[in-house]
């Protein structure tokens, strides 16, 4: 397995350090040259939740290289507050990683593509848009986090919300103490006694509270002051013009309120791109296709027969 075969490396970037991993494929030869995946994990998460332990090391099995990193603010990876959710800098670091990936020798600067899980995947949609180093890009269960913040996540009151992080971040700015909001219950058991039976609330719980998914930098902490960017971002900004290159969108139809069934949809339809696919994962949901070996297995049996066509 390619998960014997990875190196923790450091991404340099103008600001602060990004922490990666690389998986490389069965027989690596360091003199040949290789097509190259960037995969991004999900909101709140890190690497090493389904982005380099599934998808990645998945995708390496079968002949790629692929680095999985830390967003900023989140995991090993620099920046400061922690737990800064910032969309407009997720992308930076995209183009912060790629630029890491053309100074490898292995690496095939005209065959690199993307892939991105939940948050990771819109944000691998929007990279794409103006990066023009990503040649194919991939969506596994995305959602759109602008969408979902001005929606969902803020109650349907974008601008109640923003008013209220606009007097945090002055509290903040004069010495007052920071405001970070856990997300989720703290196990299964908290969830059910609070009522919570909406599926993605109630999955996310199971996923990144309990061994199954729960890493030492998955924090699924967000830092309220610096929402504000994310309120007003949108993944899909532009997609009918500027998302040319080769695409696969892969959801699961047992919809839940973030609403990556319908994200979805959406980019599938308003995307420029003449090679697009849209895969439905029957019967499965948001989280089990983080990692749940049936419908990984049907993302897997798409997404890699789309690489390897387009890189």
């Amino acid at each position: 397995m390619a998960l014997d075969n990875r190196e923790s490396v450091t991404v340099k970037t103008p600001y602060w350090d990004i922490a990666a991993d690389i998986y490389f494929p069965p027989d690596f030869d360091a003199s040949s040259k290789y097509p190259a995946i960037v995969s991004m994990h999900p909101i709140g998460s890190c690497k090493e939740q389904t982005s380099g332990n599934v998808y990645g090391t998945a995708l390496a099995d079968e002949g790629f290289v692929v680095i999985a990193f830390d967003a900023s603010f989140q995991g090993a990876s620099g920046g400061e507050p922690r737990f800064i959710e910032d969309p407009t800098q997720r992308v930076k670091d995209v183009s912060h990683v790629i630029d890491h990936l053309v100074t490898l020798p292995y690496v095939d600067e005209n065959r690199i593509g993307i892939i991105g899980v939940c948050g990771g995947g819109g944000y691998s949609i929007n990279a794409a848009t103006t990066e023009r180093r990503i040649k194919a890009v991939a969506s596994i269960t995305g959602v759109n986090f602008g969408r979902l913040m001005h929606e969902a996540f803020s109650g349907y009151d974008p601008i109640g919300t923003l008013e209220a992080v606009a007097a945090q971040r002055t509290a903040e700015a004069r010495g007052e103490e920071l405001k970070v909001n856990n997300l989720l219950p703290a196990n299964p058991q908290v969830a059910a006694e609070q009522g919570i039976t909406e599926i993605d609330v109630s999955e996310a719980t199971e996923y990144y509270r309990t061994p199954r998914g729960e890493k030492p930098g998955g924090a699924t902490s967000s830092l309220f002051s610096h929402q504000a960017t994310a309120v007003g971002w949108d993944a899909f900004n532009r997609l009918e013009v500027l998302l040319t290159q080769p695409m696969i969108i892969v959801i699961g139809d047992k919809p839940g309120a973030f609403g990556a069934y319908r994200d979805g949809i959406e980019a599938y339809r308003r995307a420029a791109s003449k090679d697009k696919e849209l895969v439905v994962a029957e019967g499965f949901s948001h989280y089990d296709l983080y990692d749940k070996p049936e419908p990984v297995g049907i993302a897997l049996s798409n997404v890699v027969p789309f690489f390897k066509k387009h890189l």
